[in-house]
């Protein structure tokens, strides 16, 4: 019995509680998996549910100096390549500049994770949030590279009359522009950069707007975030139907998110058939999961508030289009979602009827009415789906934002697949990955958790293509 007992306080951080303090005990983790659980799902000093973002900023701060200096550098990398996340990359790297063991690697870091010209200023801004300051050394050389990553078009596409500009950043780090962006460097430093053939620009001319949005798409010239959030503007604009179904049919959605097409659907309706054929379409592509996979979404109250305080989304819309994408990438699967009573500590889950992109979703939504508001209780639940399933699964996914409410029980859960994952679509400082119950935790809500799997169980894994600048 004392061995046990110590195994069991090894998973447990009896020093945090889960769901603001109401919940179950904390997992156990050590620095490395706590920065990357506040990175990956982090919007940068926004508030979430439980935690304020300046809580989960300085949560971030702090983890850093814990971290060795290279795996902080991959998180970086990772949550802007593959998470896409643009703030709290920079605000790593800035972080990483004050410290001794980290600042050698900020000259690589930052031409990786500065993906858009804009970001060359929005880097200063963050460097300098506390007060000006001068540049390191290291700072100096990786913008200088960064310089480099972009042409004329991008330049002038993001040269926006902000407080820090991009002659100013260009002027304090001084990049070698060598034979080829010589001239390119003038024009910034003179504000003689073309004016971009954008969207934006086409519109703020006074042209009319049906003549501009088709000239846009049949030329080619709308990238697919951009098409996707001003279907509606084009529909007010009466462009014709058969050019915008043009557009649908010639849109590259290579760096759509799921989100993305959930958006485009909540402001333009009417074009929900054609939305949803390109997000089926382009999930037909995909590797399958191969077996049979069980995916349980958290229905609970704490996933009806906002991904953060500026987002349109909630988490259990990023929950929904993940189920979206299971649905579509696993060989075999079953779908539960999960809730419960919180005044009487029990759970409440029930089978998601199998069906396909939206209608899949309105099924969800129905049953989270049904289950009521309250928490997961992760452990009943687990035990509820064992005793439905005739087979052992090849593996679970949990998507959830880890506030397990079983306490006063203090049982950890009892996961029964061949392999087990939890995905946290928050960036609370802890969870449930309890240390020898679960392969592996994934933090935050992009549609490369089942890139991880993938990897993780030694199959193949899809190329990713060098993001594009949109």
């Amino acid at each position: 019995m004392k061995t046990n007992k110590k195994a069991i306080n090894h998973r447990l951080d009896t020093s945090a509680r889960l769901a603001g303090g109401f919940g179950s005990y904390a997992a156990k983790q050590d620095a490395e998996a706590l920065l990357r659980r506040s990175v990956m799902a982090c919007l940068l000093w926004e508030d979430n549910f439980y935690e304020d973002g300046v809580s989960i900023s300085e949560n971030i701060k702090n983890l850093i100096p814990q971290v060795d200096p290279q795996k902080v550098f991959n998180i970086a990398v990772e949550a802007r390549m593959k998470q896409k996340l643009r703030h709290v990359p920079l605000f790593i790297a800035r972080e990483m500049a004050r410290l001794d063991t980290h600042k050698g690697l900020v000259g690589k870091l930052l031409p990786i994770i500065i993906r858009r010209a804009d970001e060359l200023a929005e880097f200063m801004a963050i460097y300098w949030k506390d007060g000006r300051q001068p540049i390191s050394k290291q700072v100096k050389i990786g913008l200088a590279k960064a310089f480099h990553n972009f042409d004329e078009y991008q330049f002038a596409k993001y040269n926006r009359r902000e407080k820090i500009k991009l002659k100013d950043v260009m002027f304090l780090v001084r990049p070698n522009p060598g034979q080829l962006k010589k001239e390119l460097f003038r024009k910034i430093a003179n504000d003689e950069l073309a004016t971009p053939d954008t969207w934006e620009v086409a519109l703020s001319t006074g042209k009319d707007k049906k003549e501009t949005w088709t000239r846009l798409i049949n030329e080619r010239k709308l990238g697919a975030l951009a098409f996707m959030r001003n279907l509606r503007n084009m529909e007010k604009a009466g462009v014709e139907y058969e050019v915008i179904k043009k557009g649908f049919e010639t849109i590259n959605p290579r760096w759509l998110l799921p989100l993305n097409y959930f958006a485009a659907v909540k402001y333009a309706p009417d074009w929900e058939r054609e939305i949803e054929t390109l997000m089926l379409k382009g999930l037909a592509q995909a590797p399958k999961l191969p077996g049979y996979t069980i995916f349980i979404i958290d229905v609970s109250g704490s996933m009806d508030s906002a991904l953060s305080s500026k987002s349109k989304f909630s988490r259990l819309d990023a929950a929904l289009a993940m189920a979206v994408l299971a649905s579509e990438l696993c060989e075999h699967v079953s779908i539960y979602a999960t809730a419960g009573d919180d005044f009487q500590r029990e759970h409440a889950t029930e089978k998601v009827r199998p069906r396909r992109g939206f209608a899949l979703c309105d099924e969800i939504r129905d049953l989270k009415d049904k289950l009521g508001g309250g928490g997961i209780f992760t452990r009943q639940c687990l035990e509820y789906i064992r005793e439905q399933e005739r087979t052992t699964p090849d593996r679970i996914i949990v998507f959830s934002d880890s506030q397990d409410c079983d306490y006063p029980h203090l049982r950890t859960p009892n996961p029964f697949g061949k392999r087990n994952y939890i995905i946290d679509v928050s960036a609370h400082r802890y969870g449930i990955n309890y240390q020898g119950l679960w392969t592996a935790e994934i933090s935050g809500w992009s549609e490369h958790f089942l890139d991880y799997i993938l990897a993780y169980e030694g199959l193949t894994v899809p190329q990713q293509e060098e993001e594009g600048g949109e």
